[in-house]
């Protein structure tokens, strides 16, 4: 709600203004307008406000693509703890740590997430059979974006 001293600032600024009219909103959906009558032609100006606060938007496609993957995949997801680069082998010239069908043990290293020019393990967290490899060699991740599929 807004306090009395918010009011009477913005009545002041509207008082100052050649504005006629003016609606208020905020983010709890509370709302008032102000109206005075005018005793004179004044041009119009639209003035756009930029928020104080970001929204993150994300892309329909993106939710539908991300919940069928997700419905498709069986088993239990391990997800990256980190933005970074992924790498499912040691070097470049070596095999891959784990592929599909391949039986891991809890704490077996899965890949390598590179941050700040830095390896970082990532080990399953239980043991099973890996039955998807969600993401590309050298593919960037996001934090809690899903790596591999342990059934």
């Amino acid at each position: 709600m807004y306090s009395v001293e918010d009011i009477k600032e913005i009545l002041k600024a509207f008082d100052e203004s050649k504005a006629t009219k003016i609606e208020i909103k905020n983010e709890k959906g509370e709302q008032f307008m102000i109206c005075q009558q005018q005793t004179k032609p004044v041009a119009v100006e639209t003035v756009k406000i930029e928020p104080v606060y970001e929204e993150t938007a994300v892309k329909a496609e993106t939710v539908s693509a991300v919940a069928e993957s997700v419905s498709k995949s069986e088993g239990t997801p391990v997800t990256s703890p980190m933005v970074g680069v992924f790498y499912a082998a040691p070097a470049p010239d070596q095999e891959p740590y784990v592929s599909v069908g391949a039986r891991v043990n809890k704490g077996d290293v899965l890949c390598l997430i590179e941050a700040m020019k830095l390896m970082n393990e990532v080990t399953a967290e239980k043991s099973g059979e890996i039955t998807e490899v969600c993401v590309d060699n050298g593919q960037v991740v996001e934090y809690g974006q899903t790596l591999f599929m342990i059934k």
